[in-house]
């Protein structure tokens, strides 16, 4: 299974920050340092520094890195205008040589979105104006060198836009996510690299990968294609004293893990062993506080754990 960091780098991290996790997390064997994409701290936390933008970041860090994949996890479709978000992410893809991704998802986060000015429709609207984002950026990043792309849709209208201008091969993959509800699977199904169940509770995973294969088959596409991910919060020390020094500086209740990633570098590659079982084949290791390098060194013991 390959694993991942993801950084939630709305809860008062620097760039800096993320630098040094970045770089570390390579060094470590990582396959992946992932941001989400927030203006505002979640769960009405307050904010402790100014906020970043996530593909301002990853650009910096396309170039602070040479062989880690970088993306979001997730983009809302609400916060860019598909033509320059295509121009945005086609270029950090080839700043770093080819490894961006994108999760993508319709938006959900109402108060965020208020607070910097960004229209939030009703959800319906915002998963159409996802489906045609995700027919555009496609269309965008996979045409050839000279090509145009046009597109008339409801919500977006394109014409004459220089495509395939910007992309590096390979071209950026696209995470959608959810819980398996569908609609957001019949858009897996036709647009995206991979699907991510997103912090899933005990039982849930394979439910979710029956469906995503159903959603496949329905589009008679090969279900081997679309990668089946996960991402949950990680919380791993090496003895139970080290986890739970590490919990306490990071303000997590043990009690309540609901599926997380908790415990010894052994116990939760047990757990990770039987994620891959269920037909994950890659995990996004959410931590709790970026600035605990050592952290990231204990969880990158699972890269080489046997599972």
């Amino acid at each position: 299974m390959r694993l991942r960091i993801l950084a939630e780098s709305q809860d008062g991290a620097s760039y800096d920050d993320l630098r040094t996790a970045a770089v570390l997390a390579e060094e470590l064997g990582f396959d992946g340092f992932f941001t989400t994409d927030h203006y505002l701290p979640l769960h009405g936390r307050a904010a402790l520094i100014p906020p970043l933008d996530a593909w301002t970041t990853l650009a910096g860090l396309a170039r602070e890195t040479s062989t880690i994949r970088l993306g979001t996890l997730v983009t809302p479709a609400t916060f860019r205008l598909p033509g320059p978000l295509g121009v945005i992410v086609a270029q950090v893809n080839a700043m770093s040589g080819g490894r961006a991704e994108i999760g993508l998802g319709a938006g959900w986060y109402e108060a965020e979105h208020k607070a910097f000015g960004l229209p939030f429709p009703d959800v319906v609207t915002r998963f159409d104006r996802l489906e045609e984002q995700l027919e555009i950026l496609t269309g965008y990043w996979r045409a050839e060198a000279g090509q145009s792309l046009d597109f008339h849709g409801r919500h977006f209208q394109l014409e004459a836009c220089p495509a395939g201008v910007q992309a590096a091969a390979p071209t950026p993959r696209v995470i959608l996510g959810g819980h398996g509800k569908p609609r957001g699977l019949r858009l897996a199904a036709r647009w995206a690299d991979e699907f991510n169940i997103e912090f899933p509770r005990p039982g849930v995973i394979e439910r979710v990968v029956q469906r995503v294969h159903a959603a496949c088959d329905a589009r008679q596409r090969d279900p081997e294609t679309l990668t089946i991910s996960a991402a949950h919060l990680a919380c791993v020390g090496d003895t139970r004293e080290d986890l739970a020094e590490r919990a306490q500086r990071a303000g997590l209740d043990l009690s309540l893990d609901l599926g997380a990633l908790i415990g010894t570098v052994d116990e939760v590659a047990k757990k990770l062993a039987d994620i891959e079982a269920a037909g994950v084949s890659c995990f996004y290791l959410q931590v709790p506080d970026l600035r605990d390098t050592e952290h990231l060194r204990t969880l990158s013991q699972l890269n080489a754990s046997p599972r």
